[in-house]
């Protein structure tokens, strides 16, 4: 499945849906982990973020930042001055707890699994370093919805890819504004089209702060309807559309819901199916048939973005605003992409599948059909795989 890079300027033709095929439950904690990737300028910045955060968030926060490998790190004494959350340095398998604060020790890279923070030696490479973009990639994967991705002030791109991983997965992203120190590494991601708020890192504080209240985030979102009742309130709502007797239309939904349901139920089947038909009707694609779980999770994410507390108060602003018309569409067909994205995939591709097909065609051309090439980068992977395999060929 291929995601297509945020666009960078101009809006680009989506790709064709491509369902979220996630439907296992969250991984380790269900509180929001966020990811905080830093370098030259990060201490001030992190530290000013920290002494406007509210000290009972319900989120973890875990600091990456470029160390120098061969010296001890001060950073964590240093940041406990400006918080009154504990605040120390991971070492292997910790869990991450809600309301505290890790720092990753220098020399290491740092990786999550199932909310356990995983240490590894730094290898020695000439390439630059990617700390960042290695740990919130793993954040994204790990908690999906529930994470939160940050990058403040700091030289070079480490840290982009990470938020596009983030975005990608559902979760929401920061980066720094004019007030970096280094403004490479957030002005970098801001291009990338992968950044949902550009703040000063004070902002930044009160935004998670705002964040941490909305249902999305705090874990009792305003559910859509099940898929059965939303199939139908989407039905009826073209029905509705041709029916110019308001008192009639209420009237036939009170008597196909029953007085008895609950209000605010029938408020959000009623919001998401006008949020369907908003949606229809400016693109053009049918989403009844879309993955449920998937196009609940990408409204709620559209919904905290907005600040929409309710289905019904977000399907209001929706209409008539072309502008986040186009970005809900673009959220529900999970707009990110890069090369070679899930590496695993494309190694079992060059060991197994290519090697076989070759030997079947012989001197045929063998062609290839990308259905998901959005930007490029998935038809330009697997071409590169290609060459690798067939230069092995006879």
């Amino acid at each position: 499945m291929t995601k297509k890079r945020g666009d960078r300027g101009e809006p680009v033709a989506p790709a064709a849906p491509a369902p979220d095929e996630r439907d296992e439950p969250l991984a380790g904690p269900t509180f929001p982990i966020v990811g905080i990737g830093a370098s030259a300028g990060g201490l001030e910045a992190f530290s000013e973020l920290l002494a406007h955060l509210p000290l009972d968030t319900g989120m973890g926060f875990v600091l990456v930042q470029h160390l120098d490998p061969l010296h001890e790190s001060a950073l964590t004494q240093l940041l406990a001055r400006a918080t009154g959350m504990p605040v120390r340095e991971v070492t292997n398998d910790l869990r991450v707890e809600a309301n505290h604060v890790y720092v990753i020790p220098p020399n290491t890279k740092l990786s999550i699994s199932a909310g356990v923070l995983k240490l590894q030696p730094r290898e020695q490479a000439r390439t630059p370093l990617r700390s960042i973009d290695f740990f919130l990639e793993s954040l994204a994967q790990d908690q999906h919805e529930h994470a939160v991705g940050i990058i403040l002030s700091g030289t070079a791109t480490d840290g982009t890819l990470g938020l596009e991983a983030i975005k990608a997965e559902g979760g929401i992203t920061f980066a720094q504004d004019e007030s970096a120190k280094y403004d490479s590494m957030p002005r970098s991601a801001v291009s990338a089209g992968c950044v949902d708020f550009v703040l000063s890192p004070e902002a930044i504080a009160f935004e998670l702060a705002r964040l941490a209240k909305h249902p999305y985030i705090a874990g009792a979102p305003s559910e859509p309807p099940s898929q059965p009742e939303a199939d139908h309130e989407y039905a009826t709502a073209h029905e509705d559309d041709a029916t110019p007797d308001v008192g009639a239309r209420r009237a036939r939904t009170e008597a196909e819901h029953g007085q008895g349901k609950d209000g605010k139920e029938r408020g959000n089947e009623s919001g998401f199916k006008r949020v369907l038909t908003l949606l229809r009707n400016h693109c053009g694609v049918d989403f009844s048939l879309y993955k449920s779980s998937t196009i609940q999770r990408r409204i709620a994410r559209r919904m905290l973005l907005c600040r929409s507390d309710t289905l019904a108060e977000y399907a209001q602003f929706l209409n008539g605003n072309a502008r986040e018309l186009y970005s809900l569409f673009s959220d529900v067909l999970i707009s990110v992409t890069s090369f070679f994205r899930n590496p695993d995939a494309f190694a079992v591709l060059q060991r197994e599948v290519l090697p076989r097909l070759l030997a079947q065609r012989g001197d045929e051309a063998l062609r290839v059909w990308v259905l998901g090439c959005s930007t490029g980068q998935e038809a330009y992977s697997i071409a590169m795989a290609f060459v690798e395999v067939a230069e092995k060929e006879p």
